[in-house]
């Protein structure tokens, strides 16, 4: 009886209850440009550390843009930067600096994509109580010169990867969502039926 009860305090141990961040990648999110960036933490508390200017606080607001409602977003906080310094825009759009115009007499951000690009921000998430993984995603792309991009949400019980999933489909973005349908993903068009989900 005792070798049992071992036996089940050692398993109540291992299992952590919940779903937890198993990896995260980021596609052109920041600047972290033209490759996928990715971070394991394998449903473990992880420790993100490097120099200023590192990607640490792109990173946790990539994880904050997955489960959090726009509104509630204040970029760049764990760095404690003023609310204005970075936006959903500048992520997507990788900016990275600004520059001053002599002419004008302003500074402009410099970015290092444009707007025919797209960003993708996936977690993938694992239950070990319940053997369950889901996939979130968001799919960011520039529809207007001036504003927010656009964007859809993602949820789907399997395992997704940026690049088996989320690439070669052109620059049609209905193309990816009909790919990604396929696959038998929810999509969203708004936060709170992907939050319900």
């Amino acid at each position: 009886m005792n070798d049992a009860q071992l036996i089940i305090d050692n398993n109540d141990n291992d299992i952590l209850p919940g779903f937890r961040l198993k990896r995260l990648e980021v596609f052109n999110w920041g600047t972290f440009d033209r490759r996928i960036w990715s971070i394991y933490p394998e449903c473990k508390n992880a420790l993100l550390t490097g120099d200023i200017g590192s990607g640490k606080s792109t990173l946790v607001d990539a994880i904050t843009t997955l489960l959090v409602p726009a509104q509630r977003i204040a970029y760049n906080k764990a760095a404690g930067a003023a609310a204005s310094e970075r936006t959903l825009r500048s992520y997507v759009l990788g900016y990275y600096k600004s520059e001053r115009s002599d002419l004008i007499g302003s500074a402009k951000p410099v970015a290092l994509r444009d707007e025919s690009s797209y960003s993708v921000i996936l977690g993938v998430f694992f239950n070990a109580s319940y053997s369950q993984t889901i996939t979130l995603a968001q799919i960011f792309w520039i529809k207007e010169s001036h504003g927010q991009p656009a964007r859809f949400f993602l949820g789907i019980e399997t395992d997704l990867n940026i690049n088996e999933h989320f690439a070669n489909f052109g620059s049609d973005i209905t193309a990816l969502r009909k790919k990604l349908r396929s696959l038998g993903a929810d999509l969203f068009d708004s936060f709170p039926p992907y939050s319900a989900w």
